[in-house]
């Protein structure tokens, strides 16, 4: 049965009030993996995070259960660090560099200018769902400053006009395809 076919969906649990297409089994087996390693939560939700995509709120009281924890500790661990998202991000995730290094180099300036072309802050997702603009505050190029971060690639150098050019060669909206 799809699960479109259900009367309620929400009541078998399978999908979370946020609308995304997590299932619980999936955080699971996660959990199940990790949960006898020295200090695993972490682990947990770096894996739950790479799997999925961010870590939902539905996973928490999953996490919380299978490794005997609060509610409240999962969630200050997963609130405390920038790394974790607790919404599905968009099709590429720019990090910026917010180091000193990058930041002697220009940084601040370029993360201006990307939030402007972009329309979005730091932890914000655009309009039309193509970049999540998130801060990072080491990417170990420190050489090759001001630095980004997209989709796990690190590129150095970078200034508005070739952030300009990135952008608009990520992008796959209707606007660009036409």
């Amino acid at each position: 049965m799809h699960i479109s076919e259900r009367a309620n969906p929400n009541e078998a649990g399978v999908i979370p009030p946020d609308g995304s297409e997590w299932r619980p089994e999936a955080i699971r087996e996660e959990v199940a993996a990790l949960q006898h390693e020295p200090g695993a939560l972490l682990p947990i939700l770096h894996a739950i995070q790479n799997r999925i995509g961010y870590v939902p709120e539905g996973a928490v009281p999953i996490i919380a259960d299978m490794l005997q924890q609060t509610r409240a500790d999962v969630h200050g661990v997963i609130s405390f660090y920038h790394h974790f998202r607790t919404r599905s991000a968009g099709s590429n995730v720019l990090e910026i560099c917010r180091a000193e290094a990058c930041q002697a180099r220009g940084g601040r300036a370029l993360e201006r200018h990307v939030q402007e072309k972009l329309g979005v802050g730091y932890h914000q997702t655009t309009a039309d769902n193509e970049f999540t603009l998130e801060p990072v505050y080491c990417l170990g190029n420190c050489a090759c400053g001001p630095s980004i971060r997209v989709n796990n690639e690190t590129i150095g150098r970078v200034t508005p006009q070739t952030f300009d050019q990135l952008a608009d060669s990520l992008t796959t909206s209707v606007l660009q395809l036409k």
